[in-house]
């Protein structure tokens, strides 16, 4: 199934979405770009455990209908600006979506 048909049938049934004085308000961005359920490959930046550098959560293409080991997670401890390029690197070379990537500045 393409991932535009996933978006049409999720769109609307995401837990963060509240309706409340028959508007709708959403606690997380809710598009296409931001769910990381229906794309192939998707990318997740978080702290490592202890503070000292970063933690890189990748989402493999091989294994989409196991959830459970579809994710790798990859610890970069460097500087900020060798933890950036690491980053970079790791998303260009494997080819993940190029909206993940960031702006240049």
């Amino acid at each position: 199934m393409s991932a535009h048909l996933q978006w049409m049938v999720v769109r609307n049934c995401s837990s963060f979405l509240l309706k409340r004085n028959n508007q709708t308000y959403s606690t997380a961005r809710n598009s296409f770009r931001y769910n990381g359920l229906i794309h192939r490959k998707t990318v997740g930046v978080e702290p490592a455990p202890d503070g000292k550098g970063i933690v890189v959560v990748l989402k493999k293409r091989a294994g989409q209908r196991k959830p459970a080991t579809s994710y790798v997670r990859v610890r970069i401890r460097r500087d900020a600006r060798g933890s950036l390029r690491s980053l970079r690197h790791l998303i260009s070379k494997n080819r993940y979506r190029r909206d993940l990537r960031m702006v240049r500045g």
